[in-house]
């Protein structure tokens, strides 16, 4: 990797949280060979990762952190975890959003990131069960207005009741009955994991049936998952690949996963390559 000397932290980071999973653990001074950066810079980088809980330190490297499959990490926690990615990826995942069309947005950060991006298209109407997301549209409008009448053109926002979760995503039997009752063009769907095995799967019983309701209810399923969330499994599945229509994630996915994704139903969108839809 020569080039690696020159990677922003963030992307650095990326790369060596990519070694560390996929390689159950790495040392120091494999990455500074491997990154061509100093043993000083690899270690800020394994304490910055393992302050996020991303990484376990130990003598001379790091490995992956053993998390339960019924761990929740809560919003904030996630919010500051691969930004960049996530941009890209609410960036291509937007231009699925035709003008006037019925979405659904479910919780989640990279679900926040992709409203902000929805905020541009007109006339939408977007059914969520995310405080946080609907908050996007609620704060974008109130300023946008200041005081009057929504513009024309925004959208019409359907927040579902239910029990909020740690990921300030609403839960349980009234979220689950208001969405039974609908029906969707495209289902923006973010998750906690995703595998072959076991597809798309939460630490949340309680979300995994919300979300299974989600996707019956749409034309058409777009999963929006970094990197990151490949080979994650939570406590209960809700959906299979076969599920899914299109999964738009980012180039940090590994070569082995985009071959285990070519030979499953969903089309592969990887934001910031060519061909995401971005650059038209």
């Amino acid at each position: 990797m020569s080039d690696n000397q020159n990677l922003l932290a963030e992307q650095r980071r990326a790369l060596i949280l990519d070694e560390v999973r996929r390689r159950g653990g790495v040392r120091v001074n494999e990455l500074t060979r491997r990154l061509n950066v100093s043993d000083m810079t690899v270690r800020r980088d394994l304490d910055a990762l393992a302050r996020q809980g991303m990484v376990e330190k130990v003598h001379g490297g790091a490995v992956p952190v053993s998390e339960p499959s019924s761990h929740e990490p809560g919003f904030e926690a996630k919010s500051g975890l691969e930004l960049s990615a996530k941009e890209d990826i609410a960036k291509a995942a937007a231009r699925m959003a035709a003008p006037g069309g019925a979405i659904a947005l479910a919780g989640g950060t990279t679900a926040f990131a992709l409203a902000q991006q929805l905020l541009e298209v007109p006339d939408l109407t977007v059914v969520t069960n995310s405080v946080r997301v609907a908050d996007v549209f609620y704060n974008a409008q109130r300023a946008a207005a200041g005081g009057a009448a929504p513009r024309a053109g925004a959208a019409t926002v359907v927040l579902t009741g239910g029990v909020r979760t740690p990921s300030d995503t609403l839960v349980g039997p009234v979220a689950d009955a208001a969405i039974r009752s609908l029906h969707f063009d495209v289902l923006f769907l973010g998750v906690h994991g995703i595998s072959v095995e076991a597809g798309l799967s939460t630490p949340n019983l309680a979300e995994a049936e919300t979300n299974r309701h989600f996707v019956r209810s749409a034309r058409r399923v777009v999963v929006v998952a970094d990197h990151t969330k490949w080979g994650t499994v939570g406590l209960s599945s809700f959906a299979s690949l076969e599920d899914v229509d299109v999964l738009v994630t980012d180039r940090g996915l590994s070569a082995q996963a985009r071959e285990e994704i070519a030979e499953l139903p969903p089309e592969l969108v990887v934001a910031g390559e060519p061909g995401d839809g971005t650059d038209l």
